[in-house]
């Protein structure tokens, strides 16, 4: 198998990946602020962390992958200001905040299942880990930090290199960071938050620093060492997190381990730093104070099956950035009912073997793209060819669909046409009904019985159901 080169966001190049311990890749993925449903462009960093992880067990490595749940501590402004957003929430619906975590931590996870995404070694709440970040915090304050009124801040003069995963070495590339009168240096941040005299919040724990809650930075510096061990293989995020959030977890890595600088990767507590680009929406319905933002049951209330984004985003590289519209969400379904279409007479296939002579060059192409730093798009188009061979042994087939698709993760050989017909949430017609009708027209059509049939077609377009009368994919109905 090719080697695995993967892009180092600290030190922007293509590297070699060698794993910490040998046999083994350990990798902690930053995971959703529990406030709201996720968008499909939050989801997108799980579908590109799924995606590697897969490509790291068909490596052959162990793979312990770490999500984090935040349910404490993230600000409404990702530069560390504003109020804490599973507060507010809880604020402005009534419910607890207890209440309110656990609702959109099912809701998350339910769009992983959904996506095909591999559940993780560890799901690890924020919550859970209080008492290690306060220990945390504890050791590394009397060198890196001071207190003020509001809190316990880092100050990140007292680390080498910091702001290099960002490139933001100066006081202006930190200009969205808050101002607070005594910080030391206009990019310090608070570690510990103290809830102000005369508040009271529904999350907060007493501290050395007083009573109050942990900053969103430190949360994920104690789980990743905590689960993982410092340094371990590649921490994953966002790109947006790239500016502000994974420099400060770096130093906070840094402080704790009392390492140098970043010229040494594994000092900022992980190897490899991977982030994913953003999915760009033009329409604005990426907020969530869009009202109806585009979150993944939006998607399949419109008919559209769940992979049919994952496919989606797997058509660009995960560091490109990705642009959804319907029409490309609509044309990424068709390629998935292709490639299904292909895979149905493989499902029943026996036992074979992938290494048959017709696929060695296909399967050479698919695992050099992989290695490559998870190039998808080519990978995509390898398993397409693949798919697209005749005259060969059905088992020998399924074994290479099957070892592509373990790394891609579409699920080509379980899906049928039925799980991609998805009724959308407005339709007024039951799958079983369709299918009494069609079935009815064909027997109507069967006896050039032309006016009962194209009856049954008016009837059924009143539905909402489209006819795919002549569809070079075979399709009979669509909603």
């Amino acid at each position: 198998m090719a080697e695995l080169r993967l892009f180092n966001s600290l030190t922007r190049q293509l590297e070699r990946f060698d794993p910490v311990h040998p046999g083994e890749a350990r990798v902690y993925t930053c995971g959703p602020t529990v406030y709201n449903y996720p968008h499909i462009g939050n989801m997108r960093a799980y579908v590109f962390a799924d995606v590697l992880g897969r490509t790291l067990s068909a490596h052959g490595l162990k793979l312990t992958h770490v999500i984090n749940i935040t349910d404490v501590g993230h600000l409404t402004d990702e530069a560390d200001a504003g109020e804490d957003k599973l507060e507010k929430a809880a604020a402005k619906s009534g419910e607890t905040i207890w209440d309110i975590a656990r609702h959109y931590t099912e809701a998350f996870r339910d769009d992983v299942r959904a996506l095909n995404i591999r559940q993780p070694a560890h799901w690890s709440v924020a919550t859970d880990y209080i008492d290690d970040m306060i220990a945390f915090a504890g050791e590394i304050a009397e060198a890196h930090c001071y207190q003020l009124d509001s809190g316990l801040y880092f100050d990140v003069s007292s680390v080498q290199d910091y702001g290099r995963l960002a490139r933001a070495v100066t006081e202006e590339g930190e200009g969205r960071i808050e101002t607070v009168d005594g910080k030391r240096n206009a990019a310090d941040f608070a570690i510990w938050r103290t809830t102000p005299p005369g508040e009271t919040r529904q999350m907060e724990w007493d501290s050395p620093w007083g009573r109050g809650a942990p900053g969103w930075h430190l949360e994920c510096s104690v789980m990743g060492e905590k689960l993982l061990g410092f340094p371990f293989d590649i921490h994953t995020g966002g790109i947006d997190h790239r500016e502000i959030h994974h420099p400060n977890e770096i130093a906070q890595n840094q402080a704790f381990c009392g390492c140098g600088g970043l010229s040494d990767a594994a000092n900022s507590g992980a190897r490899i730093w991977m982030h994913n680009n953003f999915l760009v929406e033009r329409t604005g319905k990426m907020s969530k104070s869009a009202g109806e933002f585009l979150r993944l049951q939006l998607l399949v209330d419109r008919g559209y099956h769940p992979l049919a984004y994952r496919l989606m985003c797997l058509q660009a590289h995960y560091r490109s950035e990705l642009e959804f519209a319907w029409d490309g969400l609509g044309a990424a379904l068709t390629r998935l009912k292709r490639m299904v279409m292909q895979a149905e007479g493989l499902q029943a296939a026996g036992p074979g073997d992938a290494d048959h002579p017709k696929f060695a060059a296909l399967i050479e192409r698919f695992d050099a793209a992989m290695a490559d730093d998870l190039n998808t798009p080519v990978a995509l188009t390898a398993l397409e060819e693949a798919l697209a061979i005749r005259k060969v042994d059905a088992g020998a087939k399924r074994a290479v669909v099957e070892r592509m698709d373990a790394v891609l993760g579409l699920n080509l050989l379980t899906l049928s046409r039925a799980d991609l017909r998805v009724r959308p949430g407005n339709a007024v017609i039951e799958p079983n009904e369709i299918e009494d009708a069609l079935a009815r027209r064909n027997a109507a059509r069967a006896e050039k019985d032309f006016a009962t049939s194209d009856a049954i077609r008016d009837e059924l377009a009143a539905r909402g159901v489209e006819v795919m009368d002549g569809d070079p994919l075979g399709w009979e109905w669509k909603l």
